[in-house]
């Protein structure tokens, strides 16, 4: 599945965040340019895809996260779980 946001600023750096495992994911992040955020998912659950655009919709609303390609690799994670992996590697990549 891929989405597409407005966003802000490109992110500072690439980052990583989370392991994929029974139950949880990954989120790698890498910088695009100002304006745009891509998020591409690969999931072993089946028809989720109505959640996954419910929560990156209201992720994404504000548009003033950095601009990333956010790639996520999911192995059933929770809503919750999935929120803070990307929160997780926006604020990795937000380190100097």
């Amino acid at each position: 599945m891929t989405y597409e946001y407005d966003a802000g600023a490109p992110a500072p750096r690439r980052a990583l965040a989370g392991v994929v495992g029974s139950g949880d994911l990954e989120v790698l992040l890498e910088p695009l340019p100002a304006g745009r955020s891509t998020i591409v998912i690969t999931t072993s659950v089946n028809g989720m895809g109505r959640r996954w655009e419910s929560l990156l919709t209201r992720m994404f609303a504000d548009a003033s996260l950095p601009a990333a390609r956010i790639e996520i690799n999911d192995c059933g994670a929770t809503p919750g779980v999935v929120r803070l992996r990307i929160e997780q590697a926006f604020e990795e990549a937000a380190r100097p």
